[in-house]
């Protein structure tokens, strides 16, 4: 109250200065602030007044609060500084502390509830937004890293099931990988408790054929039928099927033989061996040839005046001709205990000629890695593909021989070919511990190798002379598609050699330094003019198959391949199983049938029947092939073609499965695909998506 009167007695006393008056204002709104309201009313000194009866003068007080609201708007109207003064709201700073306002006076909160709840409000609203929206970011960074540790969960009990179905596997698939290498150890084991009964029962056998992987005993045995030259066809059949066991044997070591079992230079030896004996085993015939030939005026046919007969064992088929006679009407003849025939033409009719048909079941003719498949293909078997070829032609002994090389009609083309032969022949024996028996060998491959190709040269020649001068494009089989079957056929014309004479008592022969010779036919024209060919019929081996009418080629030794030109007018008989062609000259021919015709497989099914036993089938295109497997044994049960059982001749027979499997591709069922038979086979790719659904 005596701050309120005080302050009238300042207003009556009038003119007071501006700040003054700014003061008063401030002074009357710090009372309203404290009394509540624009009276004095509710003050601490309110009671005690009306206790003694007295009464205020509300309207003046009135009246003063509201000049010194008046004073304070124009207050703020002249200075801006003021805004912060809590005079001009009304509101007290809480807790009673004292601060400088912008007009420079001294403000004192005395903790007045209703004035300080209008400070507060937008503060507290922003602080309440940022607690709301601290706590929902709380609450999502703590929804947040719930799910990753949920997720984090969901992969970690992945992982886990993945590891123990992985180790699961691992453990499955080393419990079968340590019964692997058991069984391989028992396999291996096996095989050398098999090759160790088999040289045993050689030994035993005693029959003076010498062990293949010993090579003093190889090369002695090779010597000494080398020097035995007297010999007739049915001996070399003979000695041929030792000879062919060798071989086998041979081939069978080089693909079974893995390479910790044998060096290299071992298996280098090996094929050489291979190449030797097929050498020997060809100029061996020829040899036996030469000597039937100079007695062949002994076998005189009564009927015809020539002679002609028939030699035969289960790999060979020997056929000859002589023409003793020389009468033109005799110049067709069909050996009908083989079924083979020809038909030359007059002017070798008219001639001192032979004409020779040797059917060998076996092929010695193409390159080694297609005769014994799945051996590499390295630049080294070129020189055995080489080496091999000279026996092919007719090779003569040779002594024999040396003559006819240095007779000026060998082209120089042939000269070159064949000492290409001995360089190859050559690096095939640097490796060979017995150097003498080799370099005899390779002489005698050179020497005989000029002869043989004489006929091959004369036949290009020919090839290249028909009429009007067109040439005939030379066509190459491909070996990796087109394979013989049947074995191969050396068909040749051959000079005949002077016969003995009878004088008295004496039997007169002309000896001759060459050996057997090639007779220099070159086929001239016709009658109509057409050019003179000779006509051959090849009767096809009962033991093999011809799905398709086969491809008939003939062997070029200056080029070593398989070629489809030179051969005209071919006739195929199915139901009577032979094939008629015509040739420009005598050529080494061969039936090549496709080696994918089985392929792919249209079914296949392995039924166990025991153990270590099993009945594998095998349903190809044309034919269904049963095999027996019982330990490292195999045996064919059945082939059946067109609901008929072929192949009775290997069927029942225990082998080893590269026995077995060459039995089969020489009999013309080949079912064992080769490195490249993806070029040549359309398969199906498989459908990955279809088969996991």
């Amino acid at each position: 109250m005596e701050l309120g009167k005080g302050l009238e007695h300042q207003e009556q006393l009038g003119g007071l200065s501006l700040e003054k008056r700014r003061f008063r204002g401030n002074l009357l709104a710090l009372h309203n602030s404290l009394t509540g309201g624009g009276s004095w009313a509710g003050s601490d000194s309110a009671p005690r007044e009306q206790g003694t009866g007295k009464e205020e003068r509300p309207q003046a007080v009135s009246g003063e609060a509201q000049v010194g609201h008046q004073e304070e708007f124009h207050h703020e109207s002249l200075s801006s500084t003021g805004r912060g003064c809590p005079g001009r709201f009304g509101v007290p700073i809480p807790g009673g502390v004292q601060r400088v306002t912008g007009c420079g006076t001294q403000c004192s909160g005395l903790g007045d509830k209703s004035n300080g709840k209008t400070k507060d409000e937008k503060p507290k609203k922003g602080r309440d937004r940022k607690q709301k929206d601290k706590g929902e970011a709380q609450l999502q960074a703590e929804q947040e890293e719930a799910e990753r540790l949920e997720k984090e969960r969901l992969e970690q009990e992945h992982l886990k099931k993945l590891e123990e179905k992985y180790q699961g596997a691992r453990e499955s698939e080393l419990a079968e990988l340590n019964s692997l290498e058991l069984k391989f150890l028992s396999a291996q084991q096996w095989k050398m408790d098999y090759r160790e009964q088999a040289k045993w029962e050689h030994y035993l056998s005693c029959d003076g054929s010498p062990d293949p992987t010993v090579p003093q005993e190889m090369n002695t045995f090779m010597s000494l039928w080398r020097e035995d030259q007297d010999e007739g066809v049915q001996l070399v059949m003979e000695k041929g099927e030792v000879v062919l066991k060798l071989i086998e044997k041979l081939e069978f070591l080089l693909l079974e033989a893995s390479p910790n079992e044998i060096t290299e230079e071992q298996r280098v030896q090996y094929q050489e061996f291979i190449l030797q004996l097929q050498v020997l085993l060809h100029q061996k015939y020829n040899e036996a040839t030469q000597n039937l030939l100079k007695i062949a005026s002994m076998y005189e046919d009564s009927e015809t005046g020539n002679m002609h007969t028939v030699i035969k064992d289960k790999n060979t088929t020997f056929c000859i001709w002589v023409n003793l006679k020389k009468k033109p009407r005799f110049k067709t003849h069909v050996f009908q205990e083989a079924g083979h025939g020809f038909d030359l033409p007059k002017s070798l009719a008219l001639s001192s000629v032979a004409v020779r048909v040797l059917h060998t079941r076996y092929d010695h003719v193409s390159p080694l890695w297609l005769q014994c498949q799945g051996l590499p293909r390295p630049e080294a078997s070129d020189s055995e593909e080489s080496a091999e070829h000279p026996k092919d032609n007719g090779q003569e002994p040779g002594e024999q021989e040396e003559k006819g090389r240095e007779e000026p009609s060998v082209p120089a083309a042939e000269e070159t070919s064949s000492k290409e032969r001995k360089e190859s022949a050559a690096s095939l024996k640097e490796n060979s511990n017995n150097i003498d028996d080799k370099k005899e060998t390779e002489e005698e491959t050179e020497k005989n190798s000029d002869i043989l190709d004489e006929p091959s040269q004369a036949e290009d020649a020919v090839l290249q002379e028909e009429p009007g001068g067109r040439e005939e494009a030379p066509e190459v089989a491909d070996l990796q598609q087109l394979v013989p079957v049947g074995g191969v056929y050396h068909i040749h014309a051959l000079q005949l050699p002077p016969q003995a004479q009878d004088v008295r008592d004496w039997s007169v022969v002309e000896l001759l330094h060459g050996g057997l010779e090639v007779y220099p036919y070159s086929p001239g024209e016709a009658e109509d003019g057409t050019q003179a060919a000779v006509q051959i019929t090849l009767r096809l081996p009962d033991n093999v198959i011809y799905f398709e009418a086969p491809v008939v080629a003939r062997w070029d030794p200056a080029g070593q391949q398989w070629r489809t030109d030179g051969i005209s007018n071919i006739t195929y008989e199915a139901q009577e199983r032979s094939i008629t062609f015509g040739m420009g000259a005598f050529y080494t021919v061969a039936l090549l049938q496709d080696a994918h015709l089985n392929l792919p497989y249209q079914a296949w099914e392995l039924q166990p029947t025991g153990v270590d036993e099993g009945l594998f089938t095998i349903t190809a295109v044309f034919a269904t092939i049963q095999i027996q497997i019982k330990d490292n044994q195999c045996m064919l049960s059945a082939v059946v073609v067109e609901e008929e059982e072929v192949l009775s001749h290997i069927t029942g027979q225990w082998m080893s499965p590269f026995a077995l499997r060459e039995a089969l591709k020489r009999a013309g069922v080949n079912i064992f695909p080769a490195e490249h038979s993806h070029k040549y086979v359309p398969v199906p790719r498989k459908d990955f998506k279809k088969r996991e659904d």
